[in-house]
């Protein structure tokens, strides 16, 4: 509960994320909160502030708090991450205090930057044209139009719709699916199980940004797998627990085309792991996008208005969804 003594008082805003972006955070912070004219305290040091009397914390499961119980005092648990399973099994997470995922423009357009350049990458088959090159090879290849080639993501939230857009001003057939209906101009959206399988089934190229939620573990699985045409190829910037291992390397030996993979089940990828090694697999180190202090401070001082003008935080969890 809020101490009425500190109604009006400015809001203390403690950064609990990584300790080597905590200077980054704190100029960000303080940049953005004298552009908004919100007068706001905000420290990354755990013992400037008696937990009892912080207002928001911005955080991160591996950052610099343990255990959320002392802050007793919370109006909104701000995560630093726009994936938030590691944080809904903690038995400190305050019950009473929202928890807000993070939507912020930079983490936003970085991931539609990754998503985009490979999606470009598998089109204009330039794993192809590096081969043929090193093999000084005069091949006459050449790759159809992009409104000629069908792309499907998976998940239209705030990073799928921007991705979704994006590809769609490229010229691509852009298809999606998500748990709910969504309505996006110039994209071909389904939702529910038959929508799954419409989008799988004529998905060239296939872009994966589902939470990770119990009912999206082991989505792709290699029965659904195998609804993807002939040479498909899956960019998963989600969660791995999302496309099983096994059945990727079995979808891979059956025909489907090649998969760049950003996230796994276990990280950093384990150096005797099969993925290594293999020819059709492109990994990279979970790195598709990250907050940004300068684009995301704007954000958290955003959310941090609304609550102190009295209207509700925007992109609350639902706790029993897991996003």
């Amino acid at each position: 509960m809020t101490d009425p003594m500190r109604k009006n008082a400015r809001p203390r805003v403690l950064y609990a994320g990584r300790p080597a972006e905590a200077e980054a955070w704190m100029t960000a912070l303080h940049s953005a909160s004298h552009e908004a004219a919100l007068d706001i305290e905000a420290t990354s040091d755990l013992d400037r502030f008696e937990p009892s009397l912080v207002d928001y914390v911005l955080f991160t499961p591996s950052g610099t708090i343990d255990d959320l119980r002392p802050y007793t005092g919370l109006k909104g648990v701000l995560s630093l991450w726009a994936g938030v399973e590691t944080f809904l099994d903690r038995p400190d997470l305050p019950v009473s205090a929202p928890l807000v995922r993070m939507v912020e423009p930079g983490l936003t357009e970085g991931m539609t930057d990754y998503v985009v350049a490979h999606a470009m990458r598998y089109h204009m088959d330039l794993d192809g044209a590096l081969k043929r090159s090193a093999e000084r090879r005069w091949d006459d290849v050449h790759p159809p139009l992009s409104r000629l080639r069908t792309v499907g993501i998976l998940g239209l939230g705030a990073l799928g719709q921007d991705a979704a857009r994006t590809l769609r001003a490229l010229r691509f057939n852009v298809i999606g699916w998500s748990r709910t209906q969504k309505t996006i101009e110039g994209v071909t959206c389904f939702a529910g199980h038959d929508g799954l399988e419409k989008v799988l089934s004529t998905s060239e190229i296939l872009i994966v940004l589902l939470p990770q939620t119990p009912e999206t573990v082991g989505l792709l699985n290699a029965e659904r797998l195998a609804l993807l045409p002939k040479g498909a190829y899956v960019i998963n910037a989600a969660r791995g627990p999302v496309l099983p291992e096994a059945d990727l390397l079995s979808a891979l030996e059956d025909g489907l085309g090649g998969a760049t993979l950003d996230v796994f089940d276990e990280e950093p990828l384990p150096e005797t792991h099969p993925y290594w090694a293999h020819e059709k697999i492109t990994i990279t180190p979970h790195v598709a996008s990250v907050t940004r202090p300068e684009t995301a401070s704007k954000e958290v001082v955003r959310q941090i208005e609304r609550v102190e003008s009295g209207m509700p935080f925007e992109h609350v969890v639902d706790k029993t969804r897991g996003y």
